[in-house]
């Protein structure tokens, strides 16, 4: 800063200035007086240089006292300010007078510590705040109120990315926004999910809460308005994946509604032809062993209902006794091939057995319960498989990275399954479709949920292939030796 432009160097000026005024008006007044005392001109000069040098010396001695004064404190109090500006809260000024100079700096020290305490305080909210969000496992969004996320949790943040690839339906109200980039610089904007409840907000009609449907996934939403000074300012939405819940809640439902089905058919049935009993209406004793029959064979229906459902309970709870020795699979699979035999003669069906000259030994398996597999395996494949047509057993060891393990299928030449449906076979009550099914007594629908639990109990995989009028095979892969204790 020139020296001029200061406080010192304008009265430095002014003093001059004034000095110079009254010499000049002295020496006019004087300047008769002069003439008469001073005959020699260069006296007169030599006085006059005289004044000057003393009236100048004067207003520089008083300038530099000045700005030892008031110069130098307000220059420290101008440097403190603005290191105070650049963030640095914990400057202090040590100036000790008792002038105005003292008192600003005094003013200044408190203003500076309130200052620090109070930007001190708005950190640690401002920490705790995030602590708090990153500890959520919801998804939080803040947005202002032109539609531009200003906040998020690393959930939220997740879900931003996810989003992000939606594809923009026409006519979507976020190209409408009143607001352009460049006013939040490169803010993510609200997701389209969101801007129907995000409108809602703005137009005043308070909390807003709903399920919404994104990619296959369900999402509980709940947003709330930002208000300052009485105005909506933004919206801040938290987001909770109910996806598992939803399914869950369906699964219920559908098992109620499948259960329900399952028992009401055996149960009408017997009822029917008991009633028919009672009423008298079998006109002989053949058709009264016709009656009873029917009666008995849906009783062990519901009763093979009500056994794979308590099976299963069992199961996925973790109470099945379950265990674990060695198992030759090559005897057990030529076993259940000679219980089918009877079966595959009956309806013309061509049953191989497949199983190679390998030894198939299972380290940690249960023979019963891997019978059981086998049989529900086959039963569904006979079920779903037309006469003349033709079922393999395989079996054979296969070195994988997790080590060795035993390659199992069940191959059938029947309808097959739609690639839809392929997904769902192994959920409770599946069925294919009852047009597909070979006219004799449909499953439960649990036969294939029983094998999965069996097979993951053992620590193996499950998974089924499948093509529409070339036939289905379930490929079983179960490790061969006892898996590690850890």
């Amino acid at each position: 800063m020139r020296f001029w432009r200061t406080l010192v160097g304008k009265l430095w000026i002014t003093i001059i200035c004034l000095v110079a005024f009254i010499l000049l008006s002295m020496g006019l007044f004087l300047l008769p007086y002069i003439d008469t005392n001073f005959t020699n001109p260069g006296a007169v000069k030599q006085l006059f240089v005289i004044v000057g040098m003393i009236g100048f010396s004067l207003t520089t001695f008083f300038a530099l006292f000045l700005f030892t004064k008031i110069t130098q404190p307000m220059q420290r109090l101008i440097q403190a300010a603005d290191s105070v500006r650049k963030g640095k809260y914990d400057t202090r000024l040590s100036l000790r007078t008792s002038d105005e100079i003292g008192v600003l700096s005094n003013t200044f020290n408190h203003m500076a510590e309130e200052l620090e305490r109070t930007i001190r305080s708005l950190n640690h909210e401002k920490e705790h705040l995030s602590s708090v969000l990153r500890s959520m496992n919801d998804a939080v969004i803040t947005l202002d109120g032109n539609g531009y996320v200003i906040l998020t949790n690393p959930p939220g943040d997740r879900m931003l990315q996810m989003w992000g690839d939606l594809p923009e339906e026409e006519g979507d109200p976020a190209k409408g926004s009143p607001s352009s980039p460049s006013d939040s610089g490169n803010a993510a904007k609200v997701p389209r999910p969101l801007m129907e409840m995000f409108h809602r907000i703005l137009a005043q009609e308070g909390d807003q809460s709903m399920n919404i449907h994104v990619k296959k996934g369900v999402w509980s939403v709940h947003m709330a308005p930002l208000t300052s000074d009485g105005e909506i300012r933004g919206a801040v939405a938290v987001l909770r994946d109910v996806t598992e819940e939803v399914r869950l809640e369906k699964m219920r439902r559908d098992f109620v509604a499948n259960v329900s089905h399952e028992i009401r058919t055996p149960l009408s049935m017997m009822q029917g032809y008991s009633e028919a009993l009672l009423d008298g209406m079998a006109t002989s004793p053949e058709e009264s062993a016709e009656l009873v029959q029917v009666i008995h064979d849906e009783s062990l229906r519901m009763g093979r209902l009500v056994r794979d459902l308590l099976d299963l309970a069992r199961m996925e709870a973790g109470h099945t006794d379950m265990p674990m020795r060695d198992v030759d699979f090559r005897e057990l699979a030529e076993r259940v091939y000679r219980k089918f035999l009877v079966r595959a003669k009956d309806h013309e069906i061509a049953l191989r057995l497949e199983l190679g000259e390998s030894r198939l030994l299972l380290a940690h398996a249960n023979e019963d319960r891997l019978e059981q597999v086998l049989t529900n395996l086959l039963d569904n494949a006979f079920r779903h498989t037309p006469d003349g047509g033709e079922i393999v057993i395989g079996a054979h060891r296969e070195t994988r990275r997790e080590g060795p393990a035993l390659h199992v299928s069940v191959r059938d030449s029947g309808v097959g399954i739609p690639a839809d449906d392929l997904p769902f076979v192994f959920e409770r009550f599946y069925k294919a479709d009852k047009a597909r099914v070979r006219g004799e007594s449909g499953g439960t629908g649990l036969g294939l949920s029983i094998v999965k639990n069996i097979v993951d109990a053992h620590g193996g995989t499950i998974h089924a292939e499948s093509e529409l009028g070339k036939g289905t095979v379930f490929h079983l892969l179960l490790p061969v030796e006892k898996p590690q204790e850890r």
